[in-house]
């Protein structure tokens, strides 16, 4: 028992790691895009409107 609790643990640090790596990349993009003034969310998708 005590093992499985143990796992379990680690399992929800390692997740909680994982999200905040992945809002630091997202601060860090969102920057850079700031400072390049490449602030159009829509330019990558390079659909043509009718």
């Amino acid at each position: 028992m005590a093992r499985n609790h143990k796992r379990k643990n680690t399992t929800g640090v390692w997740l909680a790691i994982g999200a905040i790596v992945l809002i630091i990349l997202l601060v860090i993009w969102l920057t850079f895009a700031d400072l390049t003034g490449n602030t159009d969310v829509a330019a990558f998708l390079n659909v043509k409107t009718v």
